[in-house]
Protein backbone atom coordinates (compact mmCIF):
# COMPACT_ATOMS: atom_id res chain seq x y z
CA UNK A 1 0.00 0.00 0.00
CA UNK A 2 1.16 2.81 -1.08
CA UNK A 3 1.66 6.18 1.84
CA UNK A 4 -0.13 9.10 1.71
CA UNK A 5 2.04 11.68 3.27
CA UNK A 6 0.99 15.05 4.63
CA UNK A 7 3.10 16.60 2.16
CA UNK A 8 0.95 14.88 -0.72
CA UNK A 9 -1.90 16.44 1.47
CA UNK A 10 -0.85 19.78 1.33
CA UNK A 11 0.34 19.81 -2.41
CA UNK A 12 -3.50 18.92 -3.09
CA UNK A 13 -4.88 21.69 -0.93
CA UNK A 14 -2.40 24.41 -3.23
CA UNK A 15 -4.04 22.80 -6.33
CA UNK A 16 -7.53 22.56 -5.35
CA UNK A 17 -6.96 26.63 -4.39
CA UNK A 18 -5.67 26.83 -8.41
CA UNK A 19 -8.55 25.21 -9.25
CA UNK A 20 -11.36 26.73 -6.99
CA UNK A 21 -12.94 29.85 -8.01
CA UNK A 22 -15.24 32.27 -5.79
CA UNK A 23 -18.47 33.41 -7.27
CA UNK A 24 -17.87 35.67 -9.94
CA UNK A 25 -20.36 38.38 -8.62
CA UNK A 26 -17.84 39.14 -5.62
CA UNK A 27 -15.73 40.98 -7.52
CA UNK A 28 -17.85 42.54 -9.42
CA UNK A 29 -19.96 44.50 -6.58
CA UNK A 30 -17.00 44.96 -4.34
CA UNK A 31 -13.40 46.11 -3.92
CA UNK A 32 -10.41 44.07 -2.72
CA UNK A 33 -7.55 45.65 -0.68
CA UNK A 34 -4.47 44.48 0.61
CA UNK A 35 -3.88 45.24 4.16
CA UNK A 36 -0.64 44.74 6.47
CA UNK A 37 -2.13 45.89 9.89
CA UNK A 38 -5.09 45.40 12.37
CA UNK A 39 -7.82 47.67 10.68
CA UNK A 40 -7.39 50.23 8.18
CA UNK A 41 -9.14 53.59 7.65
CA UNK A 42 -10.48 54.39 4.19
CA UNK A 43 -10.69 58.02 3.47
CA UNK A 44 -13.72 58.65 1.34
CA UNK A 45 -13.00 61.35 -1.96
CA UNK A 46 -16.44 61.69 -3.32
CA UNK A 47 -16.80 62.94 -6.97
CA UNK A 48 -13.34 64.53 -8.90
CA UNK A 49 -16.17 66.61 -10.44
CA UNK A 50 -16.77 67.93 -13.75
CA UNK A 51 -13.95 69.84 -15.78
CA UNK A 52 -13.86 73.69 -15.58
CA UNK A 53 -12.51 76.50 -17.46
CA UNK A 54 -9.01 77.08 -16.05
CA UNK A 55 -9.14 81.05 -14.75
CA UNK A 56 -6.65 81.66 -12.62
CA UNK A 57 -5.31 79.18 -9.74
CA UNK A 58 -5.90 75.01 -10.02
CA UNK A 59 -9.37 74.16 -8.42
CA UNK A 60 -7.89 71.19 -6.29
CA UNK A 61 -9.86 68.43 -5.09
CA UNK A 62 -9.46 65.90 -2.18
CA UNK A 63 -10.90 63.50 0.15
CA UNK A 64 -13.82 64.24 1.70
CA UNK A 65 -14.91 64.29 5.58
CA UNK A 66 -16.25 60.61 5.73
CA UNK A 67 -14.44 57.35 6.05
CA UNK A 68 -14.81 53.90 6.80
CA UNK A 69 -12.41 51.90 9.07
CA UNK A 70 -12.89 48.39 8.32
CA UNK A 71 -11.07 45.51 11.26
CA UNK A 72 -9.40 42.63 9.55
CA UNK A 73 -10.34 39.11 11.25
CA UNK A 74 -8.93 36.15 11.14
CA UNK A 75 -10.97 33.32 9.81
CA UNK A 76 -10.27 29.76 10.38
CA UNK A 77 -11.71 26.04 9.66
CA UNK A 78 -9.73 22.62 10.55
CA UNK A 79 -9.72 19.25 9.13
CA UNK A 80 -8.70 16.54 11.25
CA UNK A 81 -7.91 12.97 10.70
CA UNK A 82 -5.49 9.90 11.65
CA UNK A 83 -2.44 8.92 10.41
CA UNK A 84 -4.13 5.64 9.67
CA UNK A 85 -7.06 7.24 7.73
CA UNK A 86 -4.15 8.73 5.71
CA UNK A 87 -2.28 5.77 4.83
CA UNK A 88 -5.73 3.97 4.05
CA UNK A 89 -7.70 6.32 2.49
CA UNK A 90 -5.49 6.99 -0.72
CA UNK A 91 -7.15 10.17 -0.86
CA UNK A 92 -10.87 8.98 -1.98
CA UNK A 93 -12.34 10.91 1.20
CA UNK A 94 -9.64 12.76 2.75
CA UNK A 95 -9.37 14.60 -0.96
CA UNK A 96 -13.08 15.25 -1.19
CA UNK A 97 -12.38 16.91 2.77
CA UNK A 98 -9.89 18.78 1.10
CA UNK A 99 -11.96 20.06 -1.93
CA UNK A 100 -14.50 21.11 0.17
CA UNK A 101 -12.59 23.17 2.78
CA UNK A 102 -10.74 25.27 0.07
CA UNK A 103 -14.45 25.63 -1.54
CA UNK A 104 -15.61 26.94 2.15
CA UNK A 105 -12.79 29.35 1.91
CA UNK A 106 -13.36 30.95 -1.62
CA UNK A 107 -16.71 31.35 -0.84
CA UNK A 108 -16.19 32.83 1.97
CA UNK A 109 -16.49 36.74 0.90
CA UNK A 110 -19.59 35.48 -0.52
CA UNK A 111 -20.89 34.96 2.98
CA UNK A 112 -19.54 38.41 4.03
CA UNK A 113 -21.21 40.18 1.13
CA UNK A 114 -24.46 38.35 1.16
CA UNK A 115 -24.50 39.04 5.24
CA UNK A 116 -24.33 42.68 4.82
CA UNK A 117 -26.92 42.72 1.95
CA UNK A 118 -29.45 40.72 4.39
CA UNK A 119 -28.88 43.73 7.01
CA UNK A 120 -28.89 46.55 4.47
CA UNK A 121 -32.44 47.72 5.75
CA UNK A 122 -31.16 47.49 9.29
CA UNK A 123 -27.44 48.16 9.20
CA UNK A 124 -25.65 51.49 9.19
CA UNK A 125 -23.07 52.28 6.67
CA UNK A 126 -20.83 55.62 6.35
CA UNK A 127 -23.61 58.73 6.29
CA UNK A 128 -25.29 57.06 9.63
CA UNK A 129 -27.82 55.64 7.20
CA UNK A 130 -28.90 52.33 6.57
CA UNK A 131 -27.55 51.16 3.20
CA UNK A 132 -31.24 50.59 1.53
CA UNK A 133 -32.35 54.58 2.44
CA UNK A 134 -34.32 56.51 0.57
CA UNK A 135 -32.26 60.07 1.96
CA UNK A 136 -28.92 59.44 1.20
CA UNK A 137 -26.85 62.78 0.68
CA UNK A 138 -23.61 63.61 0.00
CA UNK A 139 -22.34 67.02 -0.84
CA UNK A 140 -24.49 68.85 -3.64
CA UNK A 141 -26.55 65.35 -4.61
CA UNK A 142 -29.45 65.99 -2.62
CA UNK A 143 -31.73 63.46 -1.15
CA UNK A 144 -31.61 60.16 -3.19
CA UNK A 145 -32.82 56.42 -2.55
CA UNK A 146 -31.74 52.87 -2.78
CA UNK A 147 -34.60 52.01 -1.78
CA UNK A 148 -37.40 50.99 -3.93
CA UNK A 149 -40.56 49.75 -4.03
CA UNK A 150 -42.90 48.56 -6.98
CA UNK A 151 -46.99 48.35 -6.89
CA UNK A 152 -47.51 45.51 -9.16
CA UNK A 153 -50.98 45.20 -8.92
CA UNK A 154 -51.04 48.16 -11.65
CA UNK A 155 -48.45 47.69 -14.03
CA UNK A 156 -49.30 47.05 -17.56
CA UNK A 157 -48.91 43.56 -18.15
CA UNK A 158 -50.98 40.93 -19.81
CA UNK A 159 -50.41 38.41 -16.63
CA UNK A 160 -50.53 39.24 -12.76
CA UNK A 161 -49.03 37.50 -10.36
CA UNK A 162 -48.41 37.91 -6.85
CA UNK A 163 -45.38 39.91 -4.45
CA UNK A 164 -43.89 36.29 -3.83
CA UNK A 165 -44.24 35.08 -7.24
CA UNK A 166 -44.23 37.84 -9.47
CA UNK A 167 -45.15 37.44 -13.42
CA UNK A 168 -42.38 37.85 -15.67
CA UNK A 169 -43.85 40.78 -16.92
CA UNK A 170 -43.98 42.47 -13.95
CA UNK A 171 -40.46 41.46 -12.86
CA UNK A 172 -39.60 43.06 -15.94
CA UNK A 173 -41.03 46.39 -15.31
CA UNK A 174 -39.69 46.45 -12.09
CA UNK A 175 -36.05 45.52 -13.41
CA UNK A 176 -36.64 48.87 -15.52
CA UNK A 177 -37.71 50.73 -12.36
CA UNK A 178 -33.88 49.89 -10.72
CA UNK A 179 -31.84 50.96 -14.53
CA UNK A 180 -34.03 54.21 -14.40
CA UNK A 181 -32.97 54.64 -10.26
CA UNK A 182 -29.67 54.22 -11.14
CA UNK A 183 -29.95 56.58 -14.10
CA UNK A 184 -31.24 59.04 -11.93
CA UNK A 185 -28.45 58.96 -9.14
CA UNK A 186 -26.23 62.46 -8.45
CA UNK A 187 -22.82 62.27 -7.40
CA UNK A 188 -21.33 64.58 -4.31
CA UNK A 189 -20.61 67.50 -6.98
CA UNK A 190 -24.46 66.93 -8.48
CA UNK A 191 -23.44 65.59 -11.60
CA UNK A 192 -24.72 62.40 -13.21
CA UNK A 193 -23.15 59.29 -10.80
CA UNK A 194 -23.60 56.35 -13.31
CA UNK A 195 -24.01 57.99 -17.16
CA UNK A 196 -21.41 55.04 -18.52
CA UNK A 197 -23.10 52.65 -16.75
CA UNK A 198 -24.66 50.18 -18.99
CA UNK A 199 -24.10 46.71 -17.02
CA UNK A 200 -26.15 45.62 -14.54
CA UNK A 201 -26.54 42.81 -11.88
CA UNK A 202 -29.98 41.61 -10.77
CA UNK A 203 -29.28 39.64 -7.43
CA UNK A 204 -32.28 37.09 -6.51
CA UNK A 205 -33.32 34.67 -3.54
CA UNK A 206 -33.90 31.25 -4.62
CA UNK A 207 -37.54 31.57 -5.21
CA UNK A 208 -37.51 33.93 -7.68
CA UNK A 209 -35.15 31.82 -9.97
CA UNK A 210 -37.04 31.40 -12.55
CA UNK A 211 -38.39 34.28 -13.23
CA UNK A 212 -35.17 36.00 -12.98
CA UNK A 213 -33.81 34.02 -15.53
CA UNK A 214 -37.18 34.50 -17.62
CA UNK A 215 -37.10 38.03 -17.01
CA UNK A 216 -33.55 38.80 -18.09
CA UNK A 217 -33.90 36.59 -21.25
CA UNK A 218 -37.05 37.98 -22.41
CA UNK A 219 -37.93 40.97 -24.20
CA UNK A 220 -40.30 43.05 -22.05
CA UNK A 221 -44.01 42.60 -22.76
CA UNK A 222 -46.71 45.45 -22.02
CA UNK A 223 -50.43 44.26 -21.80
CA UNK A 224 -51.04 47.41 -24.22
CA UNK A 225 -49.29 46.52 -27.12
CA UNK A 226 -48.30 42.98 -26.90
CA UNK A 227 -44.93 43.77 -28.54
CA UNK A 228 -41.62 43.54 -27.78
CA UNK A 229 -40.06 46.85 -26.09
CA UNK A 230 -36.07 45.58 -26.75
CA UNK A 231 -34.82 49.04 -26.32
CA UNK A 232 -33.46 47.85 -22.71
CA UNK A 233 -31.69 45.00 -23.71
CA UNK A 234 -30.03 46.47 -26.75
CA UNK A 235 -28.46 49.66 -24.75
CA UNK A 236 -27.46 47.34 -21.41
CA UNK A 237 -26.68 44.26 -20.24
CA UNK A 238 -28.31 42.53 -17.52
CA UNK A 239 -27.82 39.44 -15.75
CA UNK A 240 -29.60 37.32 -13.29
CA UNK A 241 -27.34 36.26 -10.22
CA UNK A 242 -29.51 33.60 -7.73
CA UNK A 243 -28.13 34.18 -4.36
CA UNK A 244 -28.62 31.12 -2.17
CA UNK A 245 -27.99 33.00 1.07
CA UNK A 246 -30.78 35.40 0.45
CA UNK A 247 -33.38 32.53 1.30
CA UNK A 248 -35.11 34.77 3.70
CA UNK A 249 -36.22 37.42 1.30
CA UNK A 250 -39.79 36.50 -0.04
CA UNK A 251 -40.73 40.01 -1.91
CA UNK A 252 -37.72 41.42 -2.87
CA UNK A 253 -34.33 41.71 -5.02
CA UNK A 254 -31.33 44.44 -5.29
CA UNK A 255 -29.17 45.54 -8.41
CA UNK A 256 -26.07 46.50 -9.05
CA UNK A 257 -23.98 48.20 -11.12
CA UNK A 258 -21.69 46.02 -12.20
CA UNK A 259 -19.23 48.02 -14.34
Amino acid sequence: MDKITSRAVRGELVKAFGVEQPPAWIPAISNEFKSDQSSEEYALFGSVGPLAEWVGQRNAKGFSDNSITIANKHFEKTIEYAVKDLRRDKFAVIQAMISDLVRRAKTHPASLLSTLILNGETGLCYDGLYFFDTTHNEGSSGDQSNLLSVDISGLPVATAGTTTAPAVGEFQLAIAKGVQNFMGLKDSEGEPANEQASSFIVMVPPSFFNVAVTACATPIQVAETQTALSALKQSYSITPVVNTRLSSWTESFCMFVAD
